[in-house]
């Protein structure tokens, strides 16, 4: 049982990051429950909704943004209740900003709970840089 609920979350993982990593805006807002929260260390107040952080991702598009490649290393996931999974992995990601083509290296956490249809959805994302420089 545990090894079908650590696969079945592992499958949840993966969709979310390839629909990122391929700038797949459908398939990766559906990844997330439409009350998921986000905390982006490059965004001053936390989202309280996926809404507003698709609204939030809109703008970024109109600047020119778009996700060219996404790479989850170290990845870790626990199960702190039954319903309940969380992700800490590392991340680097290649984007495309107006001012041309950036690398990203940064921290991130997502929480999945299971849905009653027995899927995973993510509900919550806080993204950090991997390291500060001073």
């Amino acid at each position: 049982m545990a090894d079908t609920k650590t696969a079945d979350v592992q499958h949840a993982i993966d969709a979310l990051i390839r629909a990122f990593g391929e700038h797949d805006t459908t398939a990766y807002f559906e990844a997330f429950s439409p009350d998921a929260t986000f905390v982006f260390y490059t965004h001053p107040v936390p989202l309280p909704s996926r809404e507003a952080y698709r609204d939030l991702w809109s703008e970024w598009e109109s600047d020119g943004f778009r996700v060219l490649a996404c790479r989850s290393s170290e990845q870790n996931v626990t199960f702190p209740a039954p319903d309940v999974a969380v992700l800490t992995h590392r991340v680097g990601t290649t984007v495309r900003d107006s001012t041309g083509t950036v690398e990203l290296d940064e921290r991130e956490t997502i929480l999945f709970r299971r849905r009653e249809d027995s899927g995973w959805i993510a509900v919550h994302e806080h993204l950090s840089p991997q390291s500060i420089t001073v």
